[in-house]
């Protein structure tokens, strides 16, 4: 049995300024949230209903909504 693995390039919009605009996320759709690893943290930001063109492709913006530590 075989799985393909999909991915996603997404915008990012807000949150620090160290973390790419673009992200390539592994997915077959869009998801309502997504948490980018960051330091001792979490990234998270929330879908909108905007599309983002970049260079031809259109891609669902993502909004920084907040940020999480990681439990020890």
């Amino acid at each position: 049995m075989s799985f393909t693995t999909h991915c996603l390039l997404v915008f990012l919009k807000g949150g620090p300024s160290d973390i790419p605009e673009i992200q390539e996320v592994k997915s077959g759709s869009t998801v309502d949230r997504l948490t980018i690893p960051r330091g001792n943290g979490y990234e998270h930001f929330e879908i909108t209903q905007d599309f983002k063109d970049v260079g031809g492709v259109l891609m669902p913006v993502y909004r920084w909504s907040y940020r999480t530590a990681i439990a020890e």
